[in-house]
């Protein structure tokens, strides 16, 4: 097990959530291995997102895997989940280990350079009922990764997402926070992220 009960875990001390942060959560080799297998094996897709009318191009590409093939929905997109592959699986069960929980679904995220971006958002549909637990996990370029409580707006987090880490919300956080990964004009390479959560 290369991720067993890593050592360095950050609890954030914020209102109203419960954000950990287990900056290295694969080694750095594990890490660029499962970079490279994610680039080339999962079936990428980019769809369409309809903003006050307009339709545009989500700025990122993204898939969907998970248990019984139960769909998944965000902002008017509806996604069908392919089943489980092996490397989806590893990385499912490493992660399943630490967070003492059986995740059914895994959003998958690829910004493909500092263009791409995910807008301020929740993790609140309903198909994940009260108080979800989203398990993040990050590959590739870092990026910053901003929340903002929705009534204490002085209340806000700005955290580094490393290269192997792992991003842990749940309780009430996203009750009561919003999120997003914005543009950066910075030149930076690829990054995937993984979102575990569980459809009830």
């Amino acid at each position: 097990m290369n991720s067993l009960f890593p050592k360095d875990k950050i609890q954030f001390d914020v209102p109203d959530a419960s954000i950990e942060y287990y900056p290295d959560f694969f080694s750095n080799d594990r890490a660029n291995e499962l970079l490279d297998k994610l680039i080339k094996e999962i079936p990428w897709q980019q769809d369409v997102i309809t903003v006050y009318g307009k339709k545009y191009d989500q700025p990122r590409l993204t898939a969907l895997y998970g248990n019984e093939g139960k769909p998944y929905g965000y902002s008017n997109i509806v996604m069908q989940p392919h089943q489980w592959n092996p490397l989806l699986m590893f990385i499912k069960n490493e992660l399943e280990e630490v967070c003492q929980e059986n995740f059914t679904t895994v959003l998958l995220n690829y910004y493909r350079d500092g263009k791409d971006s995910n807008g301020w958002h929740a993790d609140n549909e309903k198909e994940l009922g009260r108080n979800p637990i989203i398990a993040s996990l990050s590959f590739g370029a870092e990026r910053f990764f901003h929340l903002q409580h929705n009534s204490l707006k002085e209340q806000k987090l700005k955290i580094k997402l490393e290269h192997g880490s792992l991003l842990v919300m749940k309780g009430p956080t996203q009750h009561f926070w919003k999120h997003q990964i914005p543009k950066t004009t910075l030149p930076i390479g690829p990054r995937i992220n993984l979102t575990f959560r569980i459809i009830k």
